[in-house]
């Protein structure tokens, strides 16, 4: 058996400095979308998970893992928690998505090992 493609996905707010950006890292190539206007950090996880998915379908990868950092997303991704409000649209997407893609597994991944957080973060040095 072949290993899991790792798909690494991670979203951000940077209040007055534009807005949301998402990150998504396949082999080693970040794929960034910065300046995606105002909203909040979760709207952004939502975003890059989102982000993830349609690279998945776009590569015609099926035997993939999404890993990401933020533990509410994921957890309402998976049905482990409820997905209320402002959320309820993008649980919406993902499982439309996911359910076309085969039901990629999406798990997490301590922040210091994202690369796609990673990928975000060298993109603002401090």
């Amino acid at each position: 058996m072949t290993a899991r493609l790792k798909i690494y996905f991670d979203g951000g707010y940077r209040p007055g400095g534009g807005g949301m950006e998402t990150a998504v890292v396949v082999r080693g190539q970040a794929h960034i979308q910065p300046d995606l206007g105002e909203g909040t950090s979760m709207t952004a996880e939502w975003l890059a998970l989102l982000q993830a998915l349609r690279l998945v379908r776009t590569l015609g990868e099926t035997n993939v893992v999404l890993l990401g950092d933020a533990v509410a997303v994921i957890d309402r991704a998976n049905g482990v928690l409820k997905a209320r409000g402002a959320c309820l649209p993008h649980l919406t997407a993902v499982r439309d998505l996911t359910a076309a893609l085969g039901s990629p597994p999406i798990r997490y991944v301590k922040r210091a090992q994202n690369l796609a957080g990673i990928a975000l973060s060298r993109r603002h040095p401090r």
